[in-house]
């Protein structure tokens, strides 16, 4: 997409499992899969993040939910006088893990050298285990550009409805950030401008009744 190498991207985890054709749960990396995990800024609600394995690109999500896995929560079993060992309890160690809800927004395509956004729902089906990694700012920028090069937030309705409890602050804050990075100029940004207050109005009336 950007030239960028995936050893040199910062992969966040990988696909578990799905809750619909565009919502997916990604399993967090920690120090037991990887020498660098990702921190928690890298993985943070609303951040832009690339379904992509060595053979092909596969989609665009936006982080919308995390969850902590604990499957020692509320177990009543005998307990550890001590925190154990990871060469004994190898198993123990890995049990606690963090999981990201995401929600598909679009995929990648080129037009010539230059990347640019497919808007919408993917057609095809994410592999398990696929890896998943946090897309930078200029990929950002880049995916909401159109063929033509003008800027597009195409999936803004699609969010609304498939983006969680959460959707109505996952777009407002989206496009905040967008509006913020002053990667848009002219007429584009002021597009922007006027669809965040619009869903900033709309949020407020939504709260006060």
């Amino acid at each position: 997409m950007d030239g960028l190498t995936q050893a040199k991207r910062c992969r966040i985890g990988k696909v578990v499992k799905s809750n619909s054709h565009c919502d997916y749960v990604v399993q967090v990396d920690d120090a037991q899969d990887v020498k660098a995990p990702p921190c928690p800024e890298d993985c943070g609600f609303g951040q832009f993040v690339s379904f992509d394995s060595e053979s092909r690109h596969w989609a665009v999500g936006l982080v919308y939910n995390s969850q902590l896995f604990n499957p020692l929560f509320l177990n009543h079993g005998p307990r550890l006088s001590s925190e154990p060992d990871p060469l004994f309890t190898p198993d123990l160690v890995q049990e606690t893990r963090t999981l990201l809800g995401v929600v598909l927004v679009g995929t990648w395509a080129e037009a010539g050298q230059q990347p640019y956004g497919n808007h919408g729902i993917p057609r095809v089906v994410v592999p398990a285990n696929t890896p998943v990694y946090k897309m930078s700012q200029d990929q950002v920028y880049r995916f909401h550009l159109n063929q033509q090069g003008k800027s597009q937030f195409s999936y803004y309705s699609h969010l609304l409805r498939s983006g969680g409890l959460f959707a109505a602050q996952l777009a407002q804050q989206v496009l905040a950030e967008l509006i913020e990075s002053s990667l848009f100029s002219g007429a584009d940004q002021r597009a922007l401008m006027v669809l965040g207050k619009e869903l900033s109005w709309k949020n407020t009336l939504g709260a006060i009744r």
